[in-house]
């Protein structure tokens, strides 16, 4: 029998840091010669995940309409991609954020099911510090309860928690967090990173690669509470080509993140995280704002020109139709700037109920 592939598992609510976190470990792995694929996730296609992550030079697959849970046959088929020409040694795979039970309808079946193809990580979970605080204090992280509790059910079943963001967080702040984090949930190992600056990955990828029981424990989950808890949040992806004299797309992108921001925060709307890429000929910039209010963040750079592609993701809690309209309205402003925005795709719509193709009841091995 050949090696098998190292499936690893990302978790983690809207906002956490996963792509980031993906794409940089990735880069590292990549640089210790194994071959890695990655896998995104999302209810509908025009992923502003997958199109920044193609920008790294990996083996990318997209499972989109669905999450992996209840399309576990599209994400069987996402994993043979990525392992068509030379298999991989490593696949991260980065769930829904709003997608919570994974152990029980993800893990366990592939345990049982794909033993002799796929060494099955342990159940990593990543985790924004500012919401994982809220959380510890009895608080809600500025989300609908509902989605608070699919935060905390995401928490409970990790094996690994993973504290992302430390870049934000002193020592002893980090420590203090980490030591508060095991002692709410002590069946999971807790690591602390910086998926921006790549710090403490590696300790996290050690354990990842190396510890051969995953998906240990099962989270009682109430399917009301955690389809309330998605269907809170209106979910956004659009594909927009602009076209101008010789716009500069950074500022095109900082300023449409913000006025979007102050949009939703006027109405007291809790941001699950909104991202955009503008992508060009000379390159792309890519950006996104979380539920903190100081959370933008924009890296790499596309330049200025004529031509651009925007990418645009938006998981906010409103109704759908608001949120679609309220961005339509912020793309509309650009005409001011002399830029043309025709809108190729747009979907905008509230998840359904999670239905899982399996879900297990007991631990497999």
């Amino acid at each position: 029998m050949g090696m098998k592939t190292k499936l690893i598992l990302v978790g983690g609510f809207l906002g956490a840091g996963k792509t980031t976190l993906l794409g940089e470990a990735a880069r590292q792995l990549s640089q210790t010669g194994r071959k890695v694929g990655l896998i995104t996730n999302d209810q509908a296609s025009e992923l502003v995940d997958t199109v920044y992550l193609e920008q790294t030079g990996t083996e990318v697959s997209e499972v989109s309409g669905s999450c992996f849970s209840c399309n576990f046959p599209g994400f069987i088929e996402a994993i043979d991609h990525v392992n068509a020409h030379k298999p991989a040694d490593i696949i991260i795979a980065e769930p829904v954020g709003s997608c919570t039970d994974l152990s029980a309808t993800i893990l366990q079946p592939l345990k049982e099911k794909f033993a002799d193809k796929l060494s099955v990580a342990p159940l990593s979970v990543l985790v924004d510090p500012r919401q994982l605080t809220d959380i510890l204090d009895g608080r809600t992280a500025g989300l609908h309860p509902s989605a608070a509790y699919i935060l905390r059910k995401q928490l409970e079943e990790a094996d690994l928690i993973v504290i992302n963001k430390t870049d934000l967080l002193t020592p002893l702040a980090v420590e203090i967090l980490k030591k508060r984090t095991a002692e709410e949930w002590p069946l999971a190992s807790v690591y602390a990173i910086s998926a921006k600056t790549g710090e403490g990955l590696a300790a996290w990828l050690h354990e990842a690669q190396q510890r051969t029981r995953a998906g240990t424990h099962l989270a009682e989950v109430d399917y009301d509470t955690y389809a309330e808890g998605e269907a809170v949040l209106g979910w956004l992806n659009a594909t927009i080509e602009l076209q101008s004299q010789g716009a500069d797309w950074d500022t095109l992108g900082r300023n449409l993140l913000n006025s979007l921001r102050s949009r939703f925060d006027s109405l007291n709307a809790a941001i699950g995280h909104v991202k955009l890429l503008i992508a060009t000929d000379k390159g792309y910039v890519i950006g996104n704002i979380t539920g903190a209010k100081d959370s933008l963040d924009i890296r790499e750079s596309a330049g200025t020109g004529r031509k651009a592609q925007l990418t645009l993701n938006a998981r906010v809690q409103m109704e759908p139709d608001l949120l679609e309209g309220i961005v339509k309205e912020e793309i509309a402003k650009a005409q001011a700037d002399k830029i043309t925005a025709t809108i190729a795709v747009l979907k905008c719509l509230k998840p359904g109920r999670s239905n899982p193709t399996y879900r297990y009841g007991t631990i497999v091995g």
